[in-house]
C-alpha cells in the first residue's frame, strides 16, 4: 500500500525537461609539454620555495606579505565566509526545535465559525466575545531528505568552502612570487646603478685627459665633448635607475599592505645562482600542484552537486512538524492540565504544476556547471602554457648566458691587453682606461639576461604551484 502511493506520489511530480548533457574534460594526454622542452634538473618545487635563495632579507619581505597583506585579508575574510555558509545549509537539515510564547487579545465575531463564545453564558465557558489566549511550548520540525536535496546542497557548499582554501594559497603563491620578483628587480638595479657608476669613473677620467689636450692644442674639441655626452648619458641611467628603485619599492609596499615606514630597508646582495627545475612529465600531478586548477576542480564538483539538488527538487518532499505546550481562551487556565496541547503534522509536498520554475532552475544548474567545465578546462590549457613558455625561456636564456659570459671574457681581454700596453710604455693610460668601456657594456648585459633568468625561474616556480600539494586531486565525475 505504501509502495503504490509513493508510486502515485512520483507519478504526478513536475517532469525533467531541461536535464542537458555535461560538457567533457579536457584530455589528460593534453596536460603535457612539448619533448624539445629541457632543463638540467628535473623536479617540482617544494614548500616554501624562496628559502633556497638563501637571503633573510626576501625571507622577511615574504613572511611580512603573507601575514599582512590586504589580499590575504580577503582570501581568509572569503574562507571563512564560505565556512559560515557550510554551517548554515547544514543546520537547515537538522532538527529546529524552538520555543513558543504567545498573547493574542482578541474579540470573537458572533457570526463567524466562533459565534458562540462570543456569548456571555459564564456556566458554558462563554464570557465572550473577548478573550485573552495564551499558548506556551515547544515547536519543532524536521525534513525528511529522502531524494539527497539537502546532502546534495551540504555537498555544494563544502566544495566552495574547499576552493575558497585552495584558492587562499593561490593567492599566497601569487603574492610571494610578485615579492620576489620586486625584490629582485630591485637588486638588479642596485647592480645596474654599480656598473654605470663605473662607467661614469672612465667617463670622468676621459674628459679630464681630453679637457688637458685641448688646453694644450694638441687635439680638437670634438673629442671633449663626445666623451662629455657619453657621460651625461650614463648619469640620465643612473638617474632612471635610481627612479626605478623608488617605483618597486613603492609597489612592494602596496603588495605587502605596509604604511610608510612598514617597509624595512633593502641591502644590496649578489644575485643568487640558477636553481630552476622541471618535472620530466606533468600530467594529473600538475592538477595537484596548481592551487588555482584545485580550486577550479572543486568549483566544479561542487556545480555537479547543485545539479543534483536541482533534480531532487522535482520529488515529493517529507517533512514533520511537532508542538508539545500549552492553549487556553483564558489566562488563568493556561497552565493547567486540561490546557495542554500535542500536535504532529507529517506533511508531504509535491510539485505538479510550477510554471517551468524547477526545469528553468535545472537548466540554470547545469549551464552553470558547463560554464565552470569549460573554464577549467581552459585554466588547465593555460597552466600547461605558462610551465612550457617559462621553461622554453629558460633554455633559451641558458644558452644566451653562455654566449654573453665568452663575450665578456673576449671584451676582458682586449681590456687586459691595453693595460699591458699602457704599462710597457705602449699606449696611454687614457687607451687603457677606455677599454674598460667595452667590459662594463658586456657585464650589463650579461647582468640583464641573469636578471631574467631569475624572473623566469621565479614564473616557472609560480605555473608549477610553488610547492604546493593536493593528495589525492578532487576526482571529477559529471552528472
Amino acid at each position: 500500500m505504501l509502495a503504490a502511493g509513493l508510486f502515485c506520489a512520483l507519478a504526478g511530480c513536475a517532469l525533467i525537461h531541461h536535464n542537458g548533457v555535461p560538457y567533457a574534460q579536457i584530455p589528460p594526454e593534453q596536460i603535457r609539454l612539448a619533448d624539445d622542452i629541457h632543463l638540467a634538473r628535473d623536479g617540482w618545487p617544494q614548500a616554501r620555495w624562496w628559502t633556497r635563495f638563501d637571503d633573510p632579507q626576501l625571507d622577511t619581505l615574504i613572511e611580512q606579505a603573507l601575514r599582512d597583506a590586504l589580499s590575504m585579508v580577503i582570501a581568509r575574510s572569503r574562507v571563512a565566509q564560505a565556512k559560515s555558509d557550510v554551517e548554515l545549509v547544514s543546520a537547515g537539515s537538522n532538527l529546529q526545535v524552538v520555543a513558543l510564547g504567545l498573547l493574542d487579545r482578541e474579540r470573537v465575531s458572533a457570526h463567524g465559525f466562533l459565534g458562540p463564545f462570543a456569548e456571555q453564558a459564564p456556566a458554558l465557558g462563554l464570557t465572550g466575545p473577548w478573550y485573552t489566549e495564551g499558548i506556551v511550548g515547544l515547536g519543532a520540525s524536521l525534513d525528511v531528505d529522502i531524494w539527497g536535496k539537502q546532502r546534495a546542497q551540504i555537498a555544494a557548499s563544502l566544495g566552495v568552502s574547499n576552493a575558497r582554501l585552495a584558492e587562499t594559497s593561490a593567492v599566497e603563491l601569487e603574492i610571494s612570487t610578485d615579492v620576489a620578483q620586486l625584490y629582485y628587480g630591485i637588486q638588479t638595479t642596485y647592480h645596474l646603478i654599480e656598473l654605470l657608476r663605473e662607467s661614469d669613473e672612465v667617463a670622468t677620467f676621459a674628459i679630464e685627459a681630453h679637457e688637458a689636450r685641448v688646453v694644450r692644442g694638441v687635439e680638437p674639441r670634438t673629442l671633449l665633448e663626445e666623451a662629455r655626452a657619453q657621460q651625461l648619458s650614463t648619469r640620465q641611467q643612473i638617474v632612471a635607475a635610481q627612479g626605478q628603485i623608488k617605483q618597486f619599492r613603492e609597489s612592494l609596499r602596496a603588495l605587502m599592505g605596509a604604511g610608510p615606514q612598514g617597509l624595512p630597508a633593502i641591502a644590496p646582495v649578489a644575485l643568487p645562482p640558477a636553481h630552476a627545475s622541471l618535472p620530466g612529465t606533468l600530467s594529473y600531478e600538475l592538477l595537484a600542484r596548481r592551487p588555482d586548477l584545485q580550486a577550479m576542480r572543486w568549483l566544479v564538483q561542487s556545480s555537479f552537486d547543485r545539479i543534483d539538488a536541482a533534480k531532487a527538487a522535482f520529488y515529493p518532499s517529507f517533512d514533520i512538524k511537532a508542538f508539545f505546550g500549552v492553549d487556553a481562551l483564558h489566562l488563568a487556565d493556561l497552565f493547567t492540565h486540561a490546557s495542554q496541547q500535542i500536535n504532529l503534522i507529517p506533511g508531504l509536498y509535491l510539485p505538479i504544476f510550477d510554471g517551468g520554475r524547477l526545469n528553468a532552475n535545472l537548466n540554470g544548474a547545469r549551464a552553470a556547471s558547463n560554464t565552470l567545465i569549460e573554464q577549467y578546462n581552459e585554466a588547465v590549457l593555460n597552466a600547461v602554457r605558462d610551465v612550457a613558455q617559462a621553461g622554453s625561456r629558460l633554455v633559451t636564456l641558458d644558452a644566451q648566458t653562455q654566449l654573453q659570459k665568452q663575450r665578456v671574457q673576449s671584451v676582458a681581454f682586449v681590456k687586459d691587453s691595453a693595460e699591458a700596453h699602457y704599462q710597457r710604455g705602449l699606449a696611454s693610460r687614457l687607451t687603457a682606461i677606455q677599454a674598460r668601456q667595452p667590459v662594463i657594456a658586456e657585464q650589463v648585459a650579461l647582468l640583464t639576461l641573469d636578471a631574467q633568468t631569475l624572473g623566469q625561474e621565479i614564473a616557472l616556480t609560480k605555473a608549477l604551484g610553488g610547492g604546493y600539494r593536493a593528495d589525492p586531486p578532487v576526482e571529477l565525475k559529471p552528472r
